[in-house]
């Protein structure tokens, strides 16, 4: 059974780091990615990590304070983030493709599996 999970969303002020986990079960060279969504607004596609090379991702936006990694022995993809922004808020969800990440990683049907998500709020 495929089943992905995230982790390690929380409350945080503007400047604060996270470290979001997820638990990939039942997958086997997957590109994992991490999407997010405010109310209201779209989900957005923000980063992805391939399974062929380890490939790393970013949308514009987050790139350079997010950093995508992976642990296949634990089967875990972390997103670390660094100099979070209000703009920020949103439910994080990892989505899983296969082998390698989409030319556009936000294209969200070119993921087969997707977890349920995990809150960040960015408030002061």
């Amino acid at each position: 059974q495929v089943q992905l999970v995230e982790s390690g969303g929380g409350l945080v002020q503007p400047g604060d780091s996270l470290r979001l986990s997820c638990l990939a079960s039942g997958l086997d060279a997957y590109a994992i990615g991490w999407f997010r969504q405010a109310p209201g607004k779209e989900r957005e596609g923000v980063s992805c990590i391939s399974s062929t090379d380890g490939s790393t991702y970013y949308a514009d936006s987050v790139k350079g304070r997010f950093t995508i990694s992976r642990d296949n022995a634990k089967n875990m993809v972390y997103l670390q983030i660094h100099s979070l922004k209000p703009e920020d808020t949103g439910v994080y969800r990892c989505a899983a493709s296969q082998l390698s990440c989409p030319r556009n990683i936000g294209v969200i049907y070119e993921y087969d599996y997707w977890g349920q998500g995990t809150q960040v709020t960015v408030s002061s």
